[in-house]
Parts: C-alpha cells; structure tokens; sequence
C-alpha cells in the first residue's frame, strides 16, 4: 500500500510541477535547444516602430504553410529537416552579422514534434549566430497564430 501511495504523490506531483516546469525551460534553453518567443511576444514586437534592427523571420516549414498564411515579412527558405532547406538557410544568412537577431518557426505541428526547428537552429548555432530564438507553437501555426488575430501574409 505504500507503494502505491507514493505512485499516486509522484503522479500528482509531476503534474502540478509540469506547467512550472515547462514555462521555466522555454525562458532557460539549453545549449542544444532554441531560446523561445511566445507568439504574442512577437506580434507586439514586429507591431512597434523600428528603434533598432527588427529580427529576421524566417519560415523553415513547409512550403504549402507558407502559402497558406504566414508572418508578414517572413522569409520561406523550405524545411529545415532536408538538406535543401539547410542550405538555403545558411546561404540566406551567411553575409548577416552573427549578433543579427533571428526568429525561426515552421508550425506544422505540435512543438514536441516539429521536425525543422532543431536543425534550424543547430545549422544557426554552428554558423556563430548568437540572437536566435524559435517561435514557441504548442500546436501549430493555424491554432497558436492565425487564431489568436496575429498578423498573416498569403
């Protein structure tokens, strides 16, 4: 009976801790993982008048997301999970000062499965790109942008 009773605290435990603790995580990334952005923190960001550089936004889904609806003045540069994706990407930022900030995103499914947003930022980080972040999507683009009223381009 013990046992038990402790599986039932771990199991509650973790799921009150669960929330902090993926709030925390998506403010300290680790090395390997991207630095997050909610979606309402950029749309008020590209909203507001130019006091510096605005980031580079860049759409490293697929190409049928893009067309759909996408951030305004964001670039498609293709999946990021193919290599043809990859070397549009390190080709498009290759001449840009490695403090330039950049926000990557695809959308295309919940963010625990996103197959573009790692490679992305690992052929980022590898370049010396320093001001990355990925636009934290818990679901996707449709449900965590274009639903919430943010700004959209077709």
């Amino acid at each position: 009976m013990k046992t038990r009773s402790r599986i039932i605290i771990a199991v509650m435990a973790a799921a009150v801790l669960s929330p902090w603790a993926r709030a925390w995580s998506m403010n300290h990334a680790p090395a390997d993982k991207p630095p997050l952005i909610q979606p309402a923190e950029l749309a008020k960001l590209l909203r507001k008048p130019a006091k510096g550089p605005k980031p580079l936004v860049i759409q490293i889904g697929f190409r049928v997301l893009y067309e759909q609806a996408h951030i305004p003045g964001s670039r498609y540069l293709g999946p990021a999970s193919e290599e043809a994706g990859l070397n549009r990407l390190r080709a498009r930022v290759k001449t840009l000062s490695r403090k330039t900030p950049i926000i990557i995103y695809c959308g295309c499914c919940p963010w625990n499965h996103c197959p573009n947003i790692k490679p992305a930022y690992a052929a980022l980080r590898a370049m010396g790109f320093t001001n990355v972040k990925a636009l934290w999507m818990a679901r996707n683009f449709g449900a965590d942008w274009v639903e919430n009223g943010y700004p959209v381009a077709k």
